[in-house]
């Protein structure tokens, strides 16, 4: 397993789990098959920027102060990069399509990824294309309508230039 990987599996757990040392972490991955001694669980905490906290129950865990569905950017950032960069919306069951002029679809997939809707499971952006993955149809369909008025674009209207 990479550093990355590494990071990124401890701040899975950091999110999902109680845990209050570096040791409990070192024993977790152990469990997972992932060799990591206590110093590079702590120098990983450390670049993670990990800090301690009381949770609601009075209980010390590390928690990673970072960008989460608590701390999302306003729907009006996601509403201004839709507004100013997306020329049209279309989808398909629980995939939907944006298309941006060349060379801003990273902008708006961004914005999308950090505003943390409940109905995207994740984005793909290319150069004037977001690919929106939505949870099921029903939210792919939701999505399309939800972006299209988030963009200011006619509930109607499909396809490049529209």
């Amino acid at each position: 397993m990479t550093k990355t990987q590494r990071q990124h599996r401890i701040a899975e757990m950091l999110e999902h789990e109680t845990i209050s040392t570096a040791a409990q972490l070192v024993g977790r991955l152990q469990a997972e098959g992932v060799a990591a001694t206590q110093a590079t669980v702590t120098r990983d905490l450390h670049e993670l920027g990990s800090i301690k906290v009381r949770d609601d129950q009075g209980v010390r865990r590390l928690v990673l102060p970072t960008v989460t569905k608590m701390s999302a950017p306003p729907l009006d950032h996601l509403r201004r990069m839709m507004t100013e960069w997306v020329v049209s919306v279309e989808g398909s069951v629980n995939l939907v399509v944006l298309h941006t002029p060349p060379g801003c679809a990273h902008v708006v997939a961004s914005a999308l990824d950090r505003s943390v809707l409940p109905d995207v499971l994740g984005s793909v952006a290319g150069d004037d294309t977001v690919l929106v993955i939505a949870r099921d149809e029903r939210c792919g369909r939701r999505l399309v309508s939800q972006f299209r008025q988030l963009a200011a674009l006619p509930e109607g209207k499909q396809g490049r230039g529209a």
